[in-house]
C-alpha cells in the first residue's frame, strides 16, 4: 500500500520494546497501522548495549504482552543479546508491520490528522505513537574543564566492554545501575575510581525488578486516585539492583564511591579541597534524555526535551501519544513489562477515539 495516498489509523515511531507493545495492541484491536523504526535490525537499543549487561528481573518477569520471554540457558537474569533476540522473535511472531530503516525527521499537523515525515517520504495518520526511547540522547553534565581533558571520554552509550580500558586508570561517573554493572567488570582489568553525586544506595539483595515494578505501580495508582502522593517509590529503597556481578564486586571492595569531583583537568579530575587524581579515561554513566526532536514541529517544547502530558497523551495535541520514556509516561514504562502495561491503556484510548470518529 502506498503511504503517500493512505491514512493509517496510527503510525508508531520506534520499533523497540515500547513500539512493539503498542503494535501488539493495535493489531489485536484490528487497527490499520505501521511501525517506523530507525534501526537496521530488530531488537531496538538492546542491540547496542554491552555484552555483560543484565536485566534486573528474571525472564518470566520481563515480558511484552502476549508472550513470555523464554529463559536464557544458564542465566537467571537475561543478557542484552537475549532480549534483542526475544524482541526480534516477538516482531515475527505477531507479524507486526515494521518498516526499517526509517528515521522520522518530523511530525506535523495536516487536514484530517498528522503527517509523519522521514526525509522525502510521508506517512499520514489519524494518531501517532512516539516510542523512540532515550538511547540516542546520552547526557553528560557540563562539568568545568571537561573540554580540556587529554584522555579518553566515553558515555555508557559508547561502552562495549572492558577490553578497551584494560591496564588503564578509569574514573567512572554515576550512581545508577549502569555505572555499578560496568564498574564491576572494569575493576577486574583496570584501576578504577567511582564518583557519585551522592553515596550509592544498593537495594537489598533479595529485591530486584519484580518488586520495583510493583512498587512503582502502587505509587502511580496512589497518586492518580489521590490516596497518597507520598506513597513509597522504588527510589525509596535504593537505586542499584544487586545482580550477581554487582554483589561479587561489592564483596571484594570494588564498589566504594568517592564524592563527585568539581572539575576536570587536562590530566584527570580535581575536587574543591585540592585533591587531584590523574586518569587515562573518564566514563560518564550519567543517563539519557528522551529523544523528542522529531516532535518539535508539532509540540515546540519537544525541542527542549519535554512534553506536557495528560496521561500518555500530549496535553497540546491529543492525537499524539508517548510511550516508553520513563515514569513520566507511565509506571516503569522504560522496562519491558512496564512498556506493555502502559501501551495497553494508551492503545485502548486511541481505539476509542477511532471508533468515535467513525460514528
Amino acid at each position: 500500500m502506498d503511504a503517500r495516498d493512505h491514512r493509517f489509523d496510527a503510525v508508531v515511531v520506534g520499533g523497540g520494546q515500547a513500539g512493539l507493545a503498542a503494535g501488539y495492541y493495535l493489531r489485536r484491536a484490528g487497527a490499520d497501522f505501521v511501525v517506523l523504526d530507525a534501526g537496521t535490525r530488530p531488537g531496538g537499543s538492546w542491540n547496542e548495549y554491552w555484552g555483560s549487561l543484565r536485566l534486573f528481573s528474571p525472564a518470566e518477569h520481563s515480558m511484552l504482552p502476549g508472550w513470555w520471554m523464554p529463559r536464557e540457558e544458564g542465566r537467571e537474569y537475561p543478557s542484552a543479546g537475549h532480549v534483542a533476540r526475544y524482541l526480534s522473535a516477538y516482531e515475527r511472531r505477531y507479524g507486526l508491520p515494521v518498516r526499517r530503516p526509517v528515521t522520522v525527521t518530523g511530525v506535523e499537523r495536516e487536514p484530517g490528522g498528522l503527517a509523519v515525515r522521514a526525509g522525502a517520504r510521508t506517512w499520514h495518520a489519524r494518531h501517532v505513537v512516539s516510542a523512540t526511547g532515550t538511547w540516542r540522547a546520552p547526557y553528560i553534565p557540563a562539568v568545568p574543564g571537561r573540554e580540556d581533558f587529554g584522555g579518553v571520554q566515553a558515555h555508557t552509550a559508547d561502552y562495549r566492554g572492558p577490553g578497551a580500558f584494560a591496564g588503564r586508570r578509569v574514573v567512572v561517573v554515576g550512581g545508577g545501575n549502569s555505572a555499578a554493572q560496568i564498574l564491576a567488570e572494569l575493576s577486574e582489568v583496570a584501576t578504577t575510581t567511582w564518583t557519585t553525586s551522592r553515596p550509592p544506595r544498593f537495594l537489598p539483595d533479595d529485591v530486584d525488578g519484580r518488586a520495583l515494578f510493583a512498587i512503582a505501580t502502587r505509587r502511580q495508582r496512589a497518586v492518580r486516585d489521590g490516596s497518597g502522593a507520598g506513597a513509597p517509590g522504588p527510589g525509596d529503597l535504593g537505586d542499584i539492583v544487586a545482580v550477581p556481578s554487582v554483589r561479587e564486586a561489592r564483596a571484594r571492595g570494588a564498589l566504594e564511591a568517592e564524592p563527585m569531583f568539581d572539575r576536570v583537568t587536562a590530566t584527570g579530575v580535581a575536587w574543591a579541597d585540592g585533591t587531584v587524581l590523574d586518569c587515562d579515561a573518564i566514563l560518564w554513566c550519567t543517563g539519557f534524555r528522551p529523544v523528542l526532536d522529531h516532535l518539535a514541529p508539532l509540540v515546540p517544547s519537544a525541542g527542549e526535551g519535554r512534553i506536557a502530558l495528560d496521561g500518555t497523551r500530549s496535553a497540546d495535541e491529543p492525537r499524539l501519544t508517548l510511550l516508553g520514556y520513563g515514569d513520566w509516561t507511565g509506571a516503569a514504562s522504560a522496562t519491558l513489562i512496564g512498556a506493555g502495561r502502559t501501551a495497553k491503556e494508551a492503545v485502548a484510548g486511541i481505539v476509542a477515539d477511532l471508533e468515535a470518529e467513525e460514528r
